[in-house]
């Protein structure tokens, strides 16, 4: 039996996701913006799976737009909001946790002269609002924090961190990044007093290519692509209609409450087994999302353990699949000590995961604890 615990990188396809795929391969392949026959019953899929994804996250359907994934809805938030917004402002805040696809882009910005402030976060990855309060004032334009951290599992506080903001009476624009929360926890945004929200397909088990934006209705951003209109020319483009049907079908077996419940239960159990072993430090606060569990195995190389996992049918990760192996600026940014973020392994766990597959993960990480030389 192998044992897949790398869901935060990549989720397997579920049933309706792959039949919704197929649907539109074998009879939906037409373009959604020709005027046929073909093209209408395309466009009628695309407003379904649309009208689907909005639901989720209480939006109006005229207020989500496809892209391509994640990495490409927080592109299109960050600059195309900054840019947008710059005569107001050029100062911007990012929690210091953020995934690459933010980071970076805020990099950047700082490169184009933004002043860019870097909110702290303590030790299990949290930003606190005294942190965004302090930071907010009139010349601030852009605020980006993600809803759940994708190495510590961390949940932040979305609706008091945006209330920070507001009570600043700063023009900012609130963007989140939802990618490892969407379809995990309650994301209204309505709620959430956000204005720009990044979620992606295969995170829950849709297939890789779709990934939405929600721009609140009213918010203008920057356009740094242009094309032939289609998504309102927030992302022009042909729409990559069968990873958006396939987004659908995701969408359409998402049951939340029931999924956290049991991952709940079996992250508690896992986590118990994994403290029961000595040598092992959790991470992950027991407040995170029960779908990430961060752990280190101080003085055993991350790449090690994690190979001699793989040699076994467990297949995990050493923090971001984006990060590529270098040292995780998530961990360093909440202070951990260098032993614990070098030896630092994410198991992520998917609705579809068994207590099967959490017991042979424990068991392989005893057996690499005897085995693997230490450093």
């Amino acid at each position: 039996m192998e044992a897949y615990l790398d869901n935060s990188a990549t989720t397997k396809p579920c049933e309706s996701a792959k039949k919704r795929l197929n649907e539109s391969i074998e009879l939906l392949w037409g373009n959604p913006s020709s005027l046929h026959e073909k093209g209408l019953s395309s466009q009628l899929l695309l407003e379904e799976a649309r009208a689907a994804v909005s639901k989720v996250i209480s939006c109006e359907t005229n207020e989500l737009f496809f892209t391509s994934g994640g990495t490409e809805s927080n592109n299109i938030a960050v600059f195309g909001a900054a840019h947008a917004m710059q005569r107001r402002g050029k100062r911007v805040l990012v929690s210091s946790v953020e995934h690459p696809s933010v980071a970076k882009a805020f990099d950047a910005l700082e490169n184009e002269g933004f002043e860019v402030v870097r909110l702290p976060v303590d030790r299990s990855g949290l930003v606190s609002e005294e942190a965004v309060f302090n930071a907010v004032d009139e010349k601030t334009v852009l605020v980006s924090m993600m809803a759940v951290n994708n190495e510590l599992g961390t949940i932040e506080p979305i609706e008091k961190l945006s209330q920070a903001v507001k009570a600043k009476n700063s023009p900012a624009l609130i963007h989140v990044d939802a990618v490892q929360a969407f379809g995990k926890i309650p994301l209204n945004v309505r709620k959430l007093k956000i204005d720009l929200m990044s979620v992606s397909a295969h995170k829950i088990h849709g297939v890789k290519g779709a990934g939405a934006l929600f721009v609140r209705r009213g918010v203008r951003l920057a356009p740094h692509v242009f094309g032939g209109g289609q998504e309102k020319d927030i992302r022009p483009g042909t729409e990559p209609l069968p990873a958006i049907a396939a987004f659908y079908g995701a969408v359409e077996e998402l049951t939340p409450a029931k999924s956290l419940e049991k991952l709940t239960a079996l992250r508690d159990g896992f986590v118990s087994s994994l403290s029961a072993l000595d040598g092992v430090v959790v991470n992950s606060a027991a407040t995170a999302l029960p779908y990430i569990v961060n752990i280190s195995l101080p003085h055993f190389p991350s790449e090690a353990v994690l190979n001699f996992l793989s040699s076994k049918g467990v297949y995990v990760s050493s923090g971001s699949a984006c990060a590529k192996g270098h040292r995780s600026p998530v961990l360093t940014a909440a202070g951990l000590e260098k032993e614990i973020v070098d030896s630092s392994l994410r198991i992520s766990l998917s609705r579809f995961t068994t207590a099967q597959e959490l017991e042979k993960c424990a068991e392989a990480i005893g057996e690499a604890l005897g085995t693997i030389r230490r450093k």
